[in-house]
C-alpha cells in the first residue's frame, strides 16, 4: 500500500525542518507510512486562551480548505509563565514579534518566579472526518537571551532538563529530545504508525 500524504500547515520554515526531522521515519523501517507535505495557508488566530480549542479551529478551517479526504494537522506552540497565570502563552509570537526577547525577559524582572512551561498542541484532521490532538510539555525557567536568535524564543528558555543551556544552545538532537515539540510529535508518530 502507498504511503498518505500528510499535509503540515506552516509557513515557518524553521518549525518546518525541526518537525521533518521530528516526523522522519525510523532507520530500521522498510517503508515510509506517511509522505510529509507542506503548504502555507493564512489561518485565523483564534483569541483564546484553551490551547486545545486554538488548534482545534486552526484545524477545521485548514483541513476545509485543503479540501476533503485530505489528511491535514497544525501546530501551535505556546510559552506560559506561571508568574502570569499561563501568559503570554498562544500570544506568545506575536510578544516576540511587537517587543522582543529582553523586554520579554523584563516582565519578569519584579518577580522572584520565573517558571514557564513551553507546550506544543498538535490538532489532526484524518481526512475521514476525525479530530485529533496530542499535546507535549517541557518545564523551565525564563533566561537572559543566550544562544543565536534564528528560532522565536528558544534564547530565552532554560528547560529544566537542559543542564543549564537554553533551547538555543543545544543541539537540534538534544533539543528534540526534551522539547514539547519532541514530545507532542512522539505522540502524533505513534498515532500515524497505529
Amino acid at each position: 500500500m502507498a504511503p498518505k500524504e500528510i499535509t503540515f500547515i506552516t509557513g515557518n520554515a524553521n518549525k518546518l525542518k525541526e518537525v521533518q526531522m521530528l516526523l522522519a521515519p525510523e532507520a530500521s523501517s522498510i517503508e515510509p507510512t506517511f509522505i510529509l507535505v507542506n503548504q502555507e495557508l493564512d489561518l485565523d488566530e483564534v483569541q483564546d486562551t484553551d490551547l486545545e480549542e486554538i488548534a482545534m479551529h486552526k484545524c477545521r478551517q485548514a483541513a476545509s480548505l485543503v479540501g476533503p479526504n485530505k489528511p491535514v494537522f497544525v501546530e501551535d506552540t505556546a510559552l506560559c509563565f506561571d508568574e502570569f497565570n499561563g501568559l503570554p502563552g498562544a500570544y506568545i509570537k506575536w510578544f516576540v514579534k511587537s517587543m522582543g526577547l529582553p523586554k520579554i525577559v523584563k516582565m519578569l524582572e519584579p518577580f522572584e518566579n520565573k517558571n514557564a512551561q513551553a507546550v506544543t498542541t498538535i490538532a489532526y484532521a484524518d481526512g475521514e472526518g476525525n479530530f485529533h490532538t496530542f499535546q507535549g510539555i517541557t518545564r523551565g525557567k525564563i533566561v537572559d537571551s543566550r544562544g543565536p536568535l534564528t528560532f522565536g524564543w528558544d534564547a530565552i528558555f532554560e528547560p529544566l532538563e537542559a543542564q543549564g543551556k537554553t533551547y538555543a544552545e543545544m543541539e537540534k538532537s538534544a533539543k528534540n529530545k526534551i522539547s514539547q515539540r519532541g514530545r507532542a510529535f512522539a505522540k502524533f508518530k505513534e498515532h500515524l504508525a497505529n
